[in-house]
């Protein structure tokens, strides 16, 4: 069962993300980007995934991760944050 596709979202449950995923999955966000834009090829052109696999188009790709990464962002912001400073006294 774990390796059939799912075809709706009915019956799917899960917690609130932590920060630490939330961290991860705009690390991994960033990581997709460098590697869209290190191919090389970001002009408004398809690509193909293996010959006969997907194909699709970058400028598309790279907005949608641009997209993602600032809804996670806001998340991440959202969650709120302690800031600790230290004086030290000469």
């Amino acid at each position: 069962m774990a390796d059939e596709e799912l075809v709706s979202l009915d019956g799917v449950v899960g917690g609130a993300l932590s920060e630490a995923q939330v961290r991860g999955i705009i690390v991994q966000i960033d990581l997709d980007i460098m590697n869209l834009l290190r191919d090389g090829k970001l002009a408004a052109m398809k690509y193909d995934v293996g010959g006969d696999g997907p194909s699709g188009d970058r400028g598309s790709n790279l907005k949608a991760l641009i997209e993602a990464r600032g809804h996670y962002e806001r998340l991440l912001e959202g969650m709120g944050c302690w800031v600790v400073t230290s004086s030290h006294e000469s």
